[in-house]
């Protein structure tokens, strides 16, 4: 049976909208809109223009009913922790916040300090201890605007954007999973931990498994778009919860993924979270995935390094396309400069080249000669961090990892995926590209019945989109 969905996979600098059709056994996708997403300041805040969003996904969609009258579905996915308050007006009440934010800076030190241990809430929520978590967030925004959470409903970002679509108030699993306020355990929220951070508990809506239909695109956008009745789907609402689903991995052990973009995770899929004080002083996560799986994980910062470094450059004048970057970087010697690509100075938008340099220096590993060797310096860290951060896993797990798929627009970079391979010793199965997107829409297929599983979604994955392995 031949079926074509429609899958909007919206980053932090750019969405895109995919047209997938699975046929025989394969899946052909297509972009079909593309459009950059980057946050607003406001009053000396930042924000997502969700009205500008939405306004995307609506363009999107128009052209895709153009294309294909016969569109089985509709999902979206975003990255996580970032949210909006629906009011019972049926308006948000404000623009929802950007996660890099400065207004969460210490939020969660002063919590753990005064409320709970970071050992309790780990306990429960299993999330990595990061100043962008919901949990700060809202605690934040508690502080600043308590009305906004008076008669409201909590939604992430993709759950926002859904109703928008349909009208459908929920939070679907894998995204909610990345708040900090979801007991890993019982898969739905905490509602102790949510009455220590005095947060009203009537904000949190419901729960709801990826995979699932939302609802049906409503009248008034059909009206507007000019279209027929289309299912609105929920695939892993949350980005990195796609792009595993589309980890073309043939068997169920013996192997690692890294989601590589302007994030990289790193991690594992297991039936149950970890949830130890090794795994919390580790710096790993516990984030919902398909299938009744748990993602374990560490955030990276990753091709944000380069991206900021680049705007930098650009905005003096110099506009060096990354492809360019990169055979700057192969061409310096490396293994001179290293700097911790999570280090609190990089997580900020800003001039990235001047920190990289103070840090170094800092540190007493001299002074960058150049712009080569700096950019060097980005690439050896990430590749030495992916490295260590597997090497933790094997120890965390009792385990050792045979092969680390990495999929994601960071697979196009052959320098990294090459220096990868050398700095872990295993081999580098780098592909699909666009595997978030990819694995959007297996979850539509999934939630259509047109696939039976996230194991014969992979299959279709692997038969369908090339991989290349690095050694």
């Amino acid at each position: 049976m031949k079926k074509t969905f429609l899958a909007f996979d919206l980053g932090a600098s750019s969405g895109r909208g995919i047209l997938g059709t699975f046929s025989n056994g394969k899946l052909e996708i297509e972009e079909i809109h593309r459009f950059e997403n980057s946050p607003v300041e406001i009053e000396e805040a930042l924000h997502w223009d969700i009205s500008a969003i939405f306004a995307e996904i609506k363009a999107g969609i128009r052209k895709a009913v153009e294309k294909c009258p016969e569109i089985s579905g509709i999902a979206i996915d975003t990255w996580g922790v970032d949210y909006v308050l629906l009011k019972n007006n049926g308006e948000f009440a404000r623009l929802p916040y950007n996660y890099r934010d400065s207004r969460t800076d210490g939020v969660l030190d002063k919590f753990f300090a005064e409320t709970m241990s970071e050992k309790e809430v780990y306990a429960s929520t299993g999330i990595q201890k990061m100043f962008f978590n919901t949990l700060p967030q809202l605690i934040a925004h508690n502080s600043a605007h308590p009305e906004d959470l008076q008669d409201s409903k909590l939604m992430l970002m993709p759950d926002a954007l859904t109703y928008l679509l349909c009208g459908d108030v929920a939070c679907e699993y894998t995204d909610a999973s990345t708040t900090q306020l979801l007991d890993a355990g019982k898969r739905d929220w905490d509602f102790k931990l949510i009455e220590k951070a005095r947060l009203p508990a009537s904000i949190f809506s419901r729960i709801v498994p990826p995979c699932t239909q939302a609802g049906l695109l409503s009248r008034q956008l059909q009206k507007e778009l000019g279209c027929s009745e289309i299912p609105v789907l929920r695939a892993g609402s949350h980005d990195t919860a796609s792009a595993v689903a589309a980890v073309p991995a043939s068997s169920a052990s013996g192997w690692a993924y890294l989601s590589c973009g302007t994030w990289a995770l790193i991690g594992i899929e297991a039936d149950s979270p970890c949830l130890t004080i090794q795994a919390m002083k580790a710096g790993y996560t516990n984030e919902g995935g398909l299938n009744n799986k748990i993602r374990i994980l560490t955030n990276i910062n990753g091709s944000w390094l380069l991206q900021q470094t680049r705007n930098t450059w650009r905005d003096a004048g110099r506009d060096i396309p990354f492809m360019d970057m990169e055979k700057m970087a192969a061409e310096s010697p490396g293994g001179k400069f290293f700097i911790d690509p999570n280090d609190p100075a990089f997580m900020s938008p800003g001039d990235m080249p001047a920190r990289i340099r103070e840090k170094c220096s800092q540190s007493g590993q001299g002074n960058i000669p150049d712009d080569a060797t700096l950019l060097r310096c980005i690439y050896d860290s990430l590749a030495k961090c992916f490295a260590d951060k597997l090497r933790g896993l094997e120890e965390l797990r009792g385990e050792k990892y045979t092969r680390l798929h990495i999929v994601g627009g960071g697979t196009k970079d052959k320098l990294l995926m090459s220096l990868t391979a050398k700095a872990t010793g295993i081999p580098v199965l780098a592909g699909p590209v666009e595997a978030t997107a990819v694995g959007n829409l297996i979850g539509q297929a999934i939630a259509s019945g047109l696939v039976s599983s996230l194991e014969q979604g992979r299959d279709i994955v692997r038969n369908s989109f090339p991989v290349i392995e690095y050694n």
